[in-house]
């Protein structure tokens, strides 16, 4: 299950609606997931992702993506200790909860500008790299980066969700 709740106060002029359903659903893929999964969306502004970026993290900036997981892994899409603990899933679903992403819409505009391509192109970006996220995959040092874009750059060419 996907929550998506959109409080950009403009127009979004790409169906994000499908491209998050289809960018999770292929990330879950991606990592074998073996659960059916909820995630949460939220779409917002700079303002927004900048106050809880200062409150959860104490940068005082906004940034594109937030990530809060669900859950601890011992290694990225280690499933293998998820059961132990009831409190992974939904009790009403049954559902593996995996956590929250927050957008800054005006970011994925913004970046779509400097990296010259589509804003759907940026959006299924951001929504594939907190996905990663959500499944235990960090980029503090230089080898997980690389298999951190690896993969995202993987989930998004299953998509065709290629640069421009």
């Amino acid at each position: 299950m996907i929550y998506i709740d959109n409080k950009y106060k403009n127009p979004i002029e790409i169906d994000y609606k499908e491209i998050a359903t289809k960018v999770i659903e292929e990330a879950e893929d991606f990592v074998e997931c073996p659960y059916d999964c909820e995630v949460n969306l939220l779409i917002t502004d700079n303002d927004e992702v900048h106050a809880l970026n200062k409150e959860t993290r104490d940068i005082d900036s906004p940034t594109d993506v937030l990530s809060f997981p669900a859950l601890d892994y011992d290694s990225p899409a280690d499933f293998s200790k998820v059961e132990s603990d009831d409190f992974n899933f939904n009790p009403e679903s049954g559902e593996l909860v995996l956590g929250d992403i927050v957008i800054s819409y005006d970011k994925v505009i913004e970046q779509a500008k400097e990296y010259n391509h589509s804003e759907t192109r940026e959006f299924a970006f951001l929504v594939a790299h907190s996905m990663l996220h959500l499944f235990g995959y960090d980029h503090i040092n230089d080898e997980e980066r690389k298999s951190m874009e690896s993969d995202q750059e993987s989930i998004l060419n299953n998509l065709n969700y290629r640069r421009d």
